[in-house]
């Protein structure tokens, strides 16, 4: 009797055995890139947490162990202080208020204005272009004087619309800057299709472009809603009274000439960067497809 030895069958291996197999080690200099972008991070995130650790301190334990020392127990009473004293919730109300207006009819001057110079195809689009990107690198120093004279002629001084208008057009011509490269870009073939099925200028913008364009557009708003939000010295000229002010100008009247409460200037801070980053956290994802979106064609 003979006997037969069994047969053995080959196993295909697993796709995630394969991609297992064909991973590689990283390499010194791509450890050395992860400590670079580690330390980087860090850096970016001491200010914030070091605004996060003196939030939570009184005076005396300030005075006793200083800025880098964690507290010894949780000091509320600065909170407390500075949502009291500028009060908070208008202040909050009014950067909410100003940032998503200007967010909003930035991101529509910028699209209307790109739409004309990029696909229109205006005459002398290019010194348009380059007069929008000059706008850009004007300093605000250098704006407040005119801006002043011209707001108070027409009224508008101490107003929360003159903040939104000047910076709409400020934040406009970044955004037609870079939304006339996008649509010089456009594929002429989508825009041919849509006119041969009868569609006109303003069909063609708002059913073709505006749709096509929305992770750039979102990415726009992104940005300029914190632009404007961390703005300062403009609403600090314009905005004189309690009652418009923003923010970061209700954080600048607890700083005196000679003395400056740290631990109710670093609570302030915290509440005024809570919104942004809490607006940032929502949107994170919104502004990676759009950053993704505009890298790859």
């Amino acid at each position: 009797m003979s006997t037969s030895s069994p047969s053995l069958t080959a196993v295909p291996a697993t796709p995630r055995k394969i991609r297992k197999a064909r991973g590689r080690r990283p390499t010194f200099g791509q450890w050395v890139l992860l400590a670079a972008a580690f330390v980087v991070a860090l850096v970016i995130a001491f200010p914030f947490l070091l605004i996060l650790i003196n939030s939570f301190k009184s005076p005396a334990d300030y005075n006793t162990s200083g800025p880098l020392a964690l507290p010894s127990s949780l000091y509320f009473d600065g909170l407390v202080a500075f949502w009291e004293r500028v009060n908070f919730p208008e202040k909050l109300w009014n950067s909410f208020w100003t940032s998503g207006l200007v967010a909003i009819f930035a991101v529509l001057v910028s699209v209307l204005n790109a739409f004309a110079i990029g696909i229109g195809r205006v005459r002398g689009r290019t010194w348009i272009i380059v007069i929008f990107l000059l706008a850009n690198l004007l300093p605000q120093e250098a704006l407040l004087y005119p801006l002043y004279y011209m707001f108070k002629e027409i009224g508008l001084y101490n107003s929360g619309w003159a903040v939104v208008i000047i910076f709409t057009v400020v934040q406009s011509a970044f955004g037609t800057y870079l939304l006339s490269a996008v649509y010089g870009t456009f594929p002429k073939e989508v825009l041919e299709a849509a006119a041969l099925d009868g569609a006109g200028r303003w069909t063609i913008l708002w059913r073709v472009i505006v749709p096509i364009s929305r992770p750039t557009l979102s990415v726009l708003l992104i940005f300029f809603f914190i632009w404007t939000w961390n703005e300062f010295l403009i609403p600090l000229t314009f905005l004189v009274s309690n009652a418009t002010q923003t923010v970061p100008v209700a954080i600048s009247v607890l700083q005196g000439d000679r003395l400056m409460d740290v631990t109710t200037t670093s609570a302030s801070a915290l509440l005024g960067v809570i919104p942004t980053l809490i607006f940032f956290l929502i949107f994170q994802r919104t502004l990676t497809r759009g950053i993704t979106a505009g890298a790859v064609k």
